[in-house]
């Protein structure tokens, strides 16, 4: 079960729900964010910010760059006008997952390596990175999300999850 926490503006103002006391509790942190360009900073520094709290040194980088590139997809290709995305940022033991929900109808898939575009390298970055990553149906709209075991860095093999759409 999780314990969410609603940080409506800063993380001095949050308020914890348990939705099962019997049961042991993953942190869960989750903010929504509207459709403009400042919400990707903001997404940085509130991950900086859990990931400091849950005392994570680890991977600080990487899940903090996978951030930036899933939040800037949802406003770029995600989300509808009007509307925004959340974030939500887990811890089950080792593993921090984070995820990105946005209401948009889309898909990503990842571009050719051999792309000569000078954009649509997110999800490949994504790839490099977390350990595992893909692409949930929520109603409306999707979660693409990534997952980051701590001890495991970008530049060892990482372990076998379900991949991405390709």
């Amino acid at each position: 079960m999780y314990e969410f926490e609603y940080c409506p503006s800063d993380l001095g103002s949050c308020d914890s729900r348990h939705v099962n006391s019997e049961t042991p509790l993953t942190p869960l942190h989750e903010r929504f964010y509207r459709r403009e360009q400042q919400a990707i900073p903001s997404a940085r520094a509130f991950t900086r910010a859990i990931l400091a709290a849950w005392e994570i040194s680890e991977r600080v980088d990487d899940i903090t760059l996978c951030v930036s590139e899933l939040t800037t997809n949802a406003l770029v290709h995600g989300v509808p006008p009007g509307r925004g995305f959340r974030l939500r940022l887990v811890r089950d033991g080792a593993v921090v997952r984070l995820e990105v929900h946005d209401s948009g109808d889309g898909w990503p898939r990842l571009v050719g390596e051999g792309n000569a575009d000078e954009s649509g390298r997110g999800l490949l970055l994504v790839a490099a990175l977390a350990d595992s990553w893909g692409v949930a149906e929520r109603h409306p709209g999707k979660v693409v999300w990534a997952e980051f075991a701590e001890g495991v860095s970008a530049a060892a093999p990482p372990p076998r999850g379900r991949p991405g759409p390709r």
